[in-house]
């Protein structure tokens, strides 16, 4: 089978660097995937957290659309609870306009953060009950101008920048099906419902002028090196780094044990569980383990996540990726 690979970054900051230097790390590997054929790079939107620098993230995407030349640029996704539909629709049909044909819009109905970060945006805890409603409006905002309206996207109408829905669970599944929109689904970070959201995707999907089948893009993280220590050593520090993340943002106080110690701990079967569709280790090793889930998903395209704080090792592990498993398929 074929399938296309794409990239979602977390635009994370790890270890001594400063904000800058992460969010250059983001441009250069941006750079990369564009010269090695891979298809898209999103961000996803994500505030309080101190070691992901996308809540900005259209303001990202026009950044790294204009650093690079022919890979499509957009977001992994948008939270749209946090945002009026025309707010959204106005920037990204500014997007559109000046980066014609490269800007996608991924969107989703998680917060992106905590319920005092919901609070602090200013926005109603309910807000995620009119996900399908606001999805709805942001499309039509996008769409050509209709008769009567007396509200249009400026710039936006009649951009028809491609909306694809978000999720981890049935629902997001269910209505982008409902929609006939593309679905993306996170399993590198929620794979629990995977076979059974994709099943509900595929099976109420009802086609559209835009789009006549499923369309299906399924997350995994790669950790791709010259050797196989060296994937598993890259693997781990990322592990390590999101089990303490999670008892940061717990509450709790750092704990003061040794990383194996950590690892062994629940939150460290936590990570690993989180993190079950990964492929670590050298070229062939990654190249069985993406065809395997690509077989495993019946995916049209993978979205590729590889959260490493050293920006050669992460290049040099998507070089190794489009090596085995060319990224157009």
């Amino acid at each position: 089978m074929t399938v296309r690979l794409s990239i979602l970054d977390l635009a994370t900051v790890t270890g001594q660097r400063t904000p800058h230097e992460a969010l250059q790390g983001s441009v250069a590997t941006a750079q990369a995937a564009d010269s090695l054929g891979y298809v898209r790079y999103w961000f996803a939107e994500h505030h309080n957290m101190p070691s992901i620098l996308s809540s900005a993230t259209s303001v990202l995407i026009g950044h790294i659309a204009g650093q690079t030349s022919n890979i499509r640029v957009g977001s992994g996704g948008i939270m749209l609870p946090n945002h009026s539909p025309l707010v959204i629709a106005e920037q990204f049909g500014t997007l559109e306009t000046l980066y014609p044909g490269r800007i996608d819009l991924g969107v989703g109905r998680a917060p992106g953060g905590d319920r005092e970060t919901f609070l602090a945006l200013r926005r109603d805890p309910a807000a995620a009950e009119h996900f399908p409603q606001d999805v709805a409006e942001l499309r039509d905002f996008l769409g050509p101008a209709q008769p009567g309206r007396r509200v249009l996207a400026v710039p936006g109408t009649d951009t028809n920048v491609p909306i694809y829905i978000l999720g981890s669970s049935l629902f997001g599944a269910k209505l982008a099906a409902s929609l006939g929109l593309p679905y993306a689904f996170a399993s590198h970070f929620a794979p629990a419902a995977l076979n059974d959201a994709l099943d509900a995707y595929r099976s109420g999907f009802q086609p559209t002028e835009h789009l006549s089948r499923p369309y299906v893009i399924a997350a995994m993280n790669v950790y791709a090196a010259n050797t196989r220590d060296t994937a598993e050593e890259l693997f781990r520090d990322n592990l390590v780094r999101m089990a303490r993340g999670l008892i940061s943002r717990a509450g709790n106080a750092p704990l003061e044990v040794d990383d194996d110690t950590l690892l062994a701990s629940p939150v460290g079967e936590q990570v690993r569980s989180m993190l079950r569709h990964t492929a670590v280790g050298a070229a062939g090793d990654v190249r069985s383990e993406v065809r395997a889930f690509a077989e495993h998903t019946r995916a049209d395209e993978l979205m590729i996540v590889t959260n490493m704080g050293d920006v050669d090792a992460r290049i040099r592990s998507l070089q190794i990726l489009a090596g085995v498993v060319p990224p157009s398929g």
